[in-house]
């Protein structure tokens, strides 16, 4: 078995020791390939193509001559090749183990080309799919409501094709770019500094204090090129950048031994998507045994522990550096250069030596029972490793220790949107942010009551921020529209919640219900008292002369008519709502035929006291019944049409009044309504005339000044009622109709019967047949 690694960065060290401990344990666990033991061979896979193909290409050679695809001398029996970390190192590696058959295990990232499964059916990707990690990016920035991101990309193929698959998921999902910045390839490195300190006017973008998000795309070299661009920019005045740093599994936080000492505090608070890890009993305890001269076969200890210790393991009089002594402790090295915990990356590779171990122990067909780290890993038809990622928090210190939190998790197996789980308070941020959530958005949030209006040229993620109109809300922060509260709900001052209505409608418990029906028992009261005078006195002469059976009918319907008022009073309900308006246009349809019957019967007898007069057979009683009969029953018959075809009902009235809703009865036809309150206009306006047209009649038998003062008041009343009704709403509309009733009520009872009150108590003299003759004369 063989592993290709990068040796030029100490931390991957740890990459080869994750190998020889699983190795370690497999050949000592006799479950597992029992009687065969598994061996391995380290190479360097170095950073050009043409070093990795040799590198790869000798491991098909024999062990001391490089001479690929002949078998000859001695030749171990290569099973597996683990590697590489880099994309770009898998690829190169795959096309030679491809084109022999050899089953490959790549533990870094590897961007997938397209028919990439036809041209390497032997690898095997022990890092998830990248589009998962694309996918876990857009929800983190959803959960955190960061939608003004910045987005770095190595400028290589592998950026063109990463922004061409990221920049449109970004949009679908409401997250905008504020810019793109490419990053040079390794292969440029050596003139980065000055071509930095010659143009850093592309990266002035990345001071923008909103863009407090930054996500970057890279493997472990676009960290060393980022590393080298912040210690540039240190002999610039620019200030400290303080954001939060989202990448994903590709690179780590690592430093040639020549970065130990640069500052790495920009970078706290960072968040990554890593492999999945575990720890497996007992690598912490075999890591510490591990010393430069007790590791045989492995020609990278020595260049590691030079790097990381800064001391050299060979005597020389004139060298600089101490001298190793061979029992420096790795715990003591900063975290930017070595981990103690087994990190992603190494447990892919601790995964991938068992997975190799597991598929030789199918082959031998034995029975498979163990399993690494109580996990079971599977590959997917497309060979890519079916697990999900750790989302990892970094915390850096000034002594250049490296803490790593595992703060959340991606499962891309999980239902969509619930991928990410994350635990927002395990978080700890960049010291810029003052331990508060950051915000990074392009403009300031749209707060409740207010809802966002797009700024015309800009991206979608940048907008105004406009009141919402009168009578909707928004209740949450950057709401594309408001919305309207419910019919029982109005909005608050500040519309930023819809709280519940008051019902309202004309009530006793109310000064003005109070009013209205203190006004309606008087005049009632004083209606039956009037009724009970002219019974008493119903053998009197003023009572016999002005038809006391006429007399009696007009008292009763006015009686009637302030008691009717009573029904517009309290809560509209099914029952009350279709008497209100038919009851009272019957009842006043009765007075006013009373009225009219009263003053027809006047004229009659006046006209019937002339010598050779025909009129006498028109005066009596019949006469008088068949007007209020006739007319009564007209109205009476309009209100049974109303309430067969389109009777009054319960209703609300949610627009009149702001923050109310009115219980009002639907009149359901306002044809009808006016119908009725028109045919009671005409019965007025036919009374007042013929009372007008009577007025001059001698004082004894003529009421019909009363009448026709009384008329005018009538009608004066109900024609100021109109208007008034038309333009007042709610409960006042209700409250303008029973003071119309009641006042035109008031005005009938007054004008026609408190004169004949007044001559029946305080003037009985006056009240006797010689005075009535008398005044006939």
């Amino acid at each position: 078995m063989t592993i290709m690694e990068s040796s030029s960065v100490p931390k991957n060290y740890q990459h080869i020791l994750a190998l020889t401990f699983a190795v370690k344990e497999i050949n000592e666990n006799p479950k597992i390939l029992p009687n065969v033991s598994l061996g391995i061979r380290i190479l360097n896979s170095y950073m050009t193509a043409r070093m990795t193909y040799k590198a790869t290409l000798s491991l098909l050679s024999t062990q001391q001559k490089f001479v690929p695809n002949f078998s000859c001398d001695k030749q171990n029996q290569l099973v597996a090749i683990i590697g590489g970390c880099f994309s770009e190192i898998s690829v190169n590696m795959a096309f030679v183990s491809a084109a022999h058959k050899t089953p490959q295990l790549s533990y870094g990232s590897f961007l997938p080309l397209k028919g990439s499964k036809m041209l390497f059916p032997f690898l095997y990707q022990m890092v998830p799919t990248e589009s998962y990690q694309q996918m876990g990016v857009v929800r983190l920035l959803q959960h955190f409501g960061w939608k003004w991101v910045g987005v770095g990309a190595v400028n290589d193929d592998k950026g063109d094709r990463f922004l061409q698959t990221m920049v449109p998921m970004l949009s679908q999902n409401g997250i905008c770019y504020a810019f793109i910045i490419r990053l040079p390839t390794w292969s440029y490195v050596e003139n980065m500094i000055d071509m930095l300190l010659e143009n850093l006017k592309p990266y002035e973008v990345l001071i923008d204090t909103k863009v407090n998000v930054f996500f970057i795309y890279g493997e472990p070299p676009s960290f060393q090129i980022i590393r080298i661009f912040l210690f540039a920019t240190s002999y610039v005045s620019w200030p400290p950048l303080g954001k939060v740093w989202i990448v994903t599994s590709h690179w780590d936080f690592t430093s040639v031994s020549i970065q130990k000492t640069w500052d790495m505090q920009t970078f706290h608070g960072s968040i990554s998507f890593t492999a999945h890890s575990n720890q497996p009993p007992g690598f912490q305890k075999f890591i510490k045994e591990i010393t430069p001269f007790g590791v045989k076969v492995d020609g990278f200890i020595q260049d590691f522990w030079e790097q990381a210790f800064s001391c050299s393991l060979k005597k020389q009089e004139e060298d600089e550096k101490e001298t190793c002594t061979g029992e420096e402790k790795l715990e003591s090295i900063p975290g930017i250069l070595f981990e103690m915990k087994m990190t992603g990356h190494s447990y892919s590779v601790y995964n991938a030596v068992y997975a190799v171990a597991h598929a030789l122990h199918d082959l031998y067909r034995m029975r498979l029972k163990h399993r690494s780290v109580g996990e079971t890993i599977r590959f997917d038809d497309n060979g890519e490793l079916v697990t999900g990622f750790d989302v990892t928090n970094w915390m850096m210190f000034l002594n250049a220790s490296v803490v790593r939190i595992k703060v959340g998790t991606l499962d891309p197996q999980a239902p969509r949107g619930k991928e990410l789980t994350i635990h927002d308070d395990q978080i700890v941020w960049h010291q810029s942010f003052n331990k508060v959530l950051p915000v990074s958005v392009c403009n300031d949030n749209c707060y409740p009551g207010y809802n966002r209006k797009k700024k015309e040229g800009t991206k979608i993620c940048c907008y105004d921020c406009v009141p919402c109109p009168e009578g909707m809300i928004s209740d949450k922060k950057d709401m594309d529209s408001c919305i309207n509260c419910p019919e029982d709900q109005y909005a608050n001052e500040n519309q930023t919640q819809c709280i519940p209505r008051i019902i309202s409608y004309l009530t006793y418990n109310e000064d003005l219900g109070i009013t209205l029906f203190i006004m309606a028992i008087s005049l009632s009261f004083v209606t039956a008292l009037v009724l009970g005078i002219f019974m008493k006195h119903k053998e009197s002469p003023i009572v016999k002369a002005n038809n006391r059976n006429l007399t009696y009918i007009l008292l009763v319907s006015l009686l009637l008519c302030f008691l009717c008022s009573l029904l517009f009073i309290g809560q509209p309900r099914k029952a009350t709502c279709p008497l209100r308006q038919t009851a009272f246009g019957t009842i006043f349809s009765l007075v006013l035929s009373s009225v009219l019957a009263k003053t027809i019967t006047v004229i009659l007898a006046f006209m019937a006291t002339k010598p050779g007069a025909k009129m006498r057979k028109w005066v009596g009683k019949r006469t008088a019944n068949s007007i209020i009969l006739l007319s009564t029953f007209i109205q009476a018959g309009v209100c049974t049409l109303w309430l067969s075809t389109a009777p009054p009902f319960p209703d609300t009235d949610p627009h009149s009044f702001y923050g109310e809703i009115i219980l009002v009865c639907n009149e359901n036809s306002a044809t009808m309504f006016y119908c009725v309150l028109g045919y009671m206009g005409s019965l007025a306006i036919i009374s007042f005339i013929v009372a007008f047209l009577a007025r001059k009649l001698p004082d004894s038998f003529n009421e019909a000044k009363f009448i026709t003062f009384s008329m005018l008041l009538f009608c004066s009343v109900w024609l100021s009622f109109v208007p008034t009704y038309l333009s007042t709403k709610g409960k006042y509309m209700v409250a303008v109709e029973i003071f119309s009733i009641l006042c035109s009520s008031a005005g009938l009872l007054g004008c026609i019967f408190f004169p004949k009150c007044y001559i029946i108590v305080l003037r009985p003299d006056l009240n006797s047949r010689e005075h009535i003759m008398q005044r006939k004369i």
